[in-house]
């Protein structure tokens, strides 16, 4: 991926020098709590932050914690920056074509563990977006587990993991993940699961959208990039993850869609750059 001398976003914030302590909502969480909370994620396909109660709409002030620019050699910081700024430039003229202005999020780079709007973030729960705070977080060895526990290295495949979390931006300021919220507790459990999957999967093809115009915008893909980013898709797939942890795969329990889905719907999006071809809750077939 062509990103040295790119524009660098200012909307990073480092908090990997700040200590966080593990308090969610003005209660402590222990750490055994958490670990069982974020294996039954993995296991059954459920948000750890579900378990912890946590999610948007939450009770409890949330910590603030001192945040700062990245630091100017930090290389791997400098990429994510870039990779946020042209998401922003992305979904600027995207939105302004209907006439809607596009607001930025932030993207917080942390270390373990640290308090956000949706509950206490834990790094093992790998980069995620909050829509209480509008945020994207990242702890950055996560592109260390993607390139040697999940087999997804290369600097697109770690492009399309923020893509995908701004992807989860997009859908919150349209308005639609609020829209898959509300369901929660109106439909039973596989039934939301399957919303879920709906809502992981477009956000995938957002991604794709945004491949697509940084592309024809300034020519970032170099040869090699879009194999990188569909193999990150394939090995995060529900199927894949949950037979690689040795588990039968349930297919009720999925909440991210199959390797194939994942990688069929980035397509979509990387092919036409439109978004109305991303719409998966009309789609009669994933």
């Amino acid at each position: 991926m062509k990103w040295q001398g790119q524009r660098e976003s200012s909307n990073v914030e480092d908090r990997r020098a700040s200590g966080s302590g593990m308090r969610v909502g003005g209660r402590g969480i222990g750490l055994g709590t958490v670990v069982v909370a974020v294996l039954a994620g993995w296991i059954f396909g459920i948000n750890p932050l579900t378990l912890l109660g946590v999610l948007e709409g939450g009770e409890g002030a949330v910590q603030q914690v001192p945040a700062q620019r990245p630091p100017a050699d930090d290389t791997m910081a400098r990429f994510v920056s870039v990779v946020l700024a042209d998401t922003e430039d992305v979904w600027k003229e995207v939105f302004a074509r209907s006439g809607v202005q596009y607001r930025e999020p932030k993207l917080v780079l942390f270390r373990g563990a640290t308090p956000t709007a949706c509950g206490q973030g834990q790094s093992a729960m790998g980069p995620f977006y909050c829509p209480a705070d509008e945020r994207v977080y990242i702890d950055l060895s996560f592109y260390e587990t993607l390139k040697h526990r999940l087999g997804a290295p290369g600097d697109f495949a770690q492009a399309y993991v923020i893509a995908h979390e701004v992807g989860h931006h997009v859908q919150h300021q349209l308005g639609i993940t609020g829209k898959v919220e509300a369901m929660r507790g109106r439909v039973s459990e596989a039934e939301y699961n399957a919303l879920s999957v709906r809502l992981e999967l477009q956000a995938d093809c957002f991604s794709g959208v945004w491949a697509h115009h940084a592309d024809k915008a300034r020519q970032v893909l170099e040869q090699g990039d879009v194999d990188e980013a569909l193999n990150a898709a394939s090995q995060i797939g529900d199927d894949t993850l949950q037979r690689r942890s040795g588990n039968e795969v349930v297919p009720e329990s999925f909440t991210h869609g199959t390797s194939a889905q994942r990688v069929g719907w980035f397509r979509r999006g990387l092919a036409g750059g439109d978004l109305q071809q991303c719409n998966t809750f009309d789609a009669r077939q994933l």
